[in-house]
């Protein structure tokens, strides 16, 4: 078979983009390796061969340049011809003259394994032709067509990066009129450097154990600045960490330049929020060197595990919608898409979660204190971000235009995260935001000699990008939310931009090369962004700039209910962003006409569906933004779906129907398998006969041949078990409780709230324990012994979360402390819950519960994360459980409760519901005060009571019971079990 790899030997093929409803398409794209042979396949005794190698030179555009370019009239070509010798390819190549080309074709010839035999070269007028007589490396013609095309593009290549096919070799990235900064990249010169960099950089660094170790060596002397012969385990960490990062850039580099080349339709996911975890065994299973790594670093007396061990987990989000966005990445650049992410570089995390005497408390998280060795600054990509200030009216050209003055600029610094794919050389981008100090504010405080104020700005705009989920209680809190949002999409947008009009001179194939993904609301002033650039900047009429905006935006939403919609108030946008205001105005007034015109005058129908809410606080609903000016809303499961045409957005459904989709929420296998239970994998792959599962998880479905095999049971229970000794030490070493490993791991972790009923769980365990306390010694033979475990964060002002999280300290208290019970039971809170700690958590755990009520969990992936790893669930019919109840059967989960379709009315009855006894028994150990703390749980309690339950906790009691003991029966009973 014939192969012409590197970069001069790159795949495409399309691939429908799944997050768009859309009738374009993104490209996606496969990377090969930089090695290069050549071998011979189908010999054609006299093909002649002749295609174009430039592309079209294109002047630079006008900010009202909106017509077609045409291209040069005579343009390089390449032709090959093997019939005009009987010894040798004859390889034609007529291109304009310039200095260093001659040493570039032939330094492609000698890459390539082909021999020059003898060469002729003319010239016509400007341009020559150079006639060049070539063998392969066993002295032959080279005839099969796979070759010469490949041949064909590795010149096209060299000739059109050394400046044959464009604009003299620079490139330079179009500056903003107005603006001070922005990115500019220039490439002159190109030709008199090229031969060279292809010597230099003609491979990918080595990846075998010797290389690995002196690529290690070499960051800990140079880049941590260590001795090699004296580092510990964190500097080691920092040196791996660099050495894969030099991997990754190599591949990011190549990915970005061929799609620079290829100029397919990009994927830009804008996420506030992206959880990610640790980097370094990612990237290392992604790459597939970790076996590799962890031979290396043997030898030098370090263990990979431990080194991993020093990462921590990088702050950038909280719960599902973040981790999704991480999942989503890493499942775009493993299938090759064409994609970006961008997000903000908080400097601060959530916060870090300490546990004193039962308490929460709050610290700041600092993550960033001891370096982030796999980002990348990028000072040069620095953009400006406006704020507050006024919009005047001017005219040009006849028209009248909107200019806005801004009171305050902030500059917009990227950091590039390189996220690689899994089995593919595609290695994508995520690109945050870091806010900076305007530096022309700076000079001017320090020449008026006010160091005070410039400090005071430095500190101000820092703050911008500097926490996750800023307190928005006060007015202030809501600004600098605000801020972050705009501040976000800003940057985004004018990078979006600049790398579009680098290749295009206007913007009528821009929805055709740019998808714009928003994940929730929160990045959706980017719609009123790109529509003011587009209207005020480039001078393109509204209504084309209009439909540009629709063909390019998507929405996906992870709201269950009208009150949990973003709102912004209309004063404070206006104070801050007074020309997007007026943008949203009038983009409202144009949708209420057009509404009036099919609705007629429904003024309930219309204030409903209106994006400004009128009232004592006028309002913009940013979710309904979304869905005017996005061509498709997308929901995250099945059921989501439903709530959202039926209850969250009833009206918007009606008027769009063909908007409104679902693409279930996912888990990626590489992250939750791969990295955090490398031995269940080796034991899949093995039954399997394959690791392609790793990149097709529907192959697993060949394992059910295999579950009534004892041999694949016994080793699949002695994978379970190890990881339970591994989870019951960590527990040991954070709580000082010693559990056992032949007990029942019944895990809930998760974000505390009360919907997700953490409360009802801690129920569940008090009744268990009221139990044991009053049965018969010889009855406790029978109960199957359970260790609880309990994790997640509340957020700060939550106080009945926060409530939940000290009664669950309280029950572990007694029933640890207490000989009666022994292990039988056991209760744990494990602290600062995260990314890593779930790697551990999840792989160790027997019984997973997902216990929403049934209608407000919008997905729910950590239930697939337990799946994964061999974990049964005890859940409600809720988000993606019905899903993946209707994939595996209800015999194989323990389903309980209320469904959907059934809450509202049971809400509407709760009042008259009578709570079973069991249920009241319970609570009532609470409010007496048997766990202690009788004032401070009082209202706790009172909200399942007295008519208040609306989580309807005693309505799913008696369910839920039932479901733990069918879980008890199958635990006990695992070969024979369902489950």
């Amino acid at each position: 078979m014939s192969t012409l790899s590197s970069l001069l030997s790159l795949v495409s093929n399309s691939c429908t983009n799944p997050l768009q409803q859309h009738s374009s398409q993104l490209t996606t794209m496969t990377i090969t390796t930089k090695t290069t042979t050549i071998t011979q396949r189908n010999p054609s005794p006299s093909l002649h061969l002749s295609f174009n190698v430039s592309r079209c030179r294109k002047p630079k555009p006008t900010r009202a340049s909106n017509q077609a370019i045409s291209p040069l009239e005579t343009e390089p070509t390449i032709e090959f011809n093997n019939s005009d010798s009987s010894d040798s390819t004859t390889v034609l190549i007529k291109a304009r003259n310039q200095i260093g080309l001659l040493q570039i074709v032939t330094r492609v010839f000698r890459v390539l394994g082909l021999k020059v035999e003898r060469a002729v070269v003319e010239f016509e007028g400007d341009f020559f032709v150079k006639r060049f007589f070539v063998t392969d490396s066993s002295g032959r013609k080279v005839e099969d067509r796979e070759s010469l095309d490949l041949i064909g593009k590795a010149l096209r290549d060299a000739i059109v990066d050394s400046g044959g096919g464009d604009d003299g070799g620079e490139v330079k990235a179009r500056v903003r009129a107005g603006d001070s900064r922005g990115v500019v990249a220039r490439r002159s010169g190109f030709a008199g450097r090229a031969e060279r960099m292809f010597g230099l950089m003609d491979g990918f660094l080595k990846n075998d154990p010797w290389s690995l170790q002196k690529d290690v060596l070499h960051h800990v002397e140079y880049t941590v600045a260590r001795s090699r012969f004296s580092f510990d385990d964190f500097e080691a960490y920092l040196a791996l960490s660099y050495a894969i990062r030099d991997r990754l850039i190599e591949r990011w580099h190549d990915t970005q330049v061929y799609f620079k080349r290829k100029d397919p339709k990009r994927l830009y996911f804008l996420s506030l929020e992206f959880l990610m975890g640790r980097s370094l065994s990612n990237s290392a299973v992604n790459l597939g060197i970790k076996d590799q790594c962890s031979d290396a670093l043997n030898q030098l007396g370090f263990e990979f595990e431990q080194l991993v061990e020093q990462e921590g987990d990088a702050a950038l989000g909280n719960g599902g919608l973040a981790r999704l966005s991480a999942c989503q990445m890493d499942s775009l650049a493993t299938l090759d898409f064409p994609a970006w992410g961008y997000g903000l570089r908080y400097q601060f995390g959530l916060f870090r979660q300490v546990i004193l005497d039962g308490f929460q408390h709050e610290q700041p998280d600092y993550w960033l204190n001891f370096g982030n060795p796999w980002e990348i600054e990028r000072i040069h990509v620095s953009y400006a971000v406006k704020f507050y200030g006024a919009v005047e009216e001017v005219l040009l050209n006849g028209v009248n235009c909107k200019v806005w003055i801004p009171g305050e600029t902030v500059e917009a610094v990227a950091y590039d995260n390189p996220i690689p794919g899994y089995g593919t050389k595609n290695t994508i981008n995520l690109r945050l935001w870091a806010a900076k100090p305007s530096g022309e504010g700076d000079m001017e405080s320090y020449n008026t000699g006010d160091y005070i104020n410039a400090v005071v700005n430095r500190q101000r705009a820092e703050t911008i990008s500097s926490v996750l989920y800023p307190d928005d209680r006060s007015y202030q809190g809501k600004e600098l939310r605000l801020k972050q949002q705009y501040f976000f999409v800003s940057a985004s947008v004018q990078d979006i931009m600049r790398r579009y009009t680098d290749s295009h001179s206007n913007f009528d194939e821009f929805s055709n090369k740019v998808a714009l993904q928003l994940n929730d609301t929160h990045p959706s002033l980017a719609i009123i962004e790109v529509m003011r650039i587009l209207v005020d900047e480039e001078n393109i009429e509204w209504n084309r700039a209009w439909s540009i905006v629709c063909d390019s935006f998507s929405f996906t939403t992870h709201t269950v209910s009208s009150e949990g919609l973003e709102k912004i108030p209309a004063d404070l946008l206006g104070s801050l962003l007074p020309r997007h205001l007026e943008i949203i105005n009038e983009i409202n007034f144009l949708f209420m006409e057009e509404l009036k015109k099919k609705l007629g005058l429904n003024y309930s129908q219309l204030s409903q569906m209106s994006i400004v809410e009128e009232g004592a606080v006028k309002n913009i609903r940013m979710a309904n933004l979304s869905i005017v000016c996005c061509h498709a809303v997308n929901g995250v499961s099945r059921v989501h779906l439903e709530l959202l045409k039926k209850r969250v957005f009833k009206d918007f459904c009606k008027l769009w129907p063909q908007k409104f989709q679902y693409k279930t929420n996912g888990a990626t296998q590489r992250r939750w398998m791969l990295v955090s239970n490398p031995n269940l994998c080796s034991l899949i792959s093995e039954w399997l006969g394959t690791k392609a599962w790793i990149r097709d998880v529907d192959l697993m479905i060949g394992l059910k041949e295999f579950a009534s095999n004892t041999d694949m049971q016994h080793e699949w229970r002695m994978v379970k078990r190890v990881n339970k000794m591994r989870l019951a030490e960590y527990i040991e070493a954070i709580s000082g409780v010693k559990v056992s490993v032949d007990a029942m791991f019944d895990v809930q972790i998760k974000r505390i709230h009360e919907y997700k009923r953490q409360l009802l769980n801690l129920f569940g365990i008090i009744h268990r324990y009221d139990c044991i306390k009053n049965m018969e010694k010889s009855d406790r033979m029978k109960v199957v012994p359970r260790v609880c475990i309990v994790g997640g964060k509340a957020a700060p002002g939550y106080e009945i979360a926060k409530k939940i999280i000290k009664l669950c300290h309280a029950v572990a208290e007694t029933i640890n402390n207490d000989p009666d019970v022994g292990d039988l039971l056991k209760l744990v809170f494990i602290p600062d819950y995260n990314v890593s700690v779930a790697e551990l958590v999840i792989p160790g755990s027997d019984l997973s519960q997902h216990l929403s009520t049934a209608g407000h969990e919008a997905s729910g992936t950590g239930s697939m994360k337990f799946l994964m790893n061999g974990c049964l669930l005890l859940a409600t019919s809720d988000g993606s459980t019905i899903e993946i109840i209707e994939e595996i059967g209800n015999d194989n989960m323990f389903v309980f409760g209320a469904k959907v379709d059934e809450v509202p009315a049971l809400r509407e009855m709760k009042s008259s519901l009578k709570a079973p006894l069991q249920f009241a028994r319970v609570v009532r150990m609470v409010r007496d005060g048997y766990f202690g703390h009788k004032d401070y749980f009082e209202s706790l309690c009172n909200t399942v009571e007295n008519g208040g339950d609306f989580y309807l906790l005693g309505n799913d009691f008696m369910s839920y019971l039932e479901a733990q003991a069918a879980a008890d029966k199958t635990f006990v009973d695992q070969e024979n079990g369902h489950a």
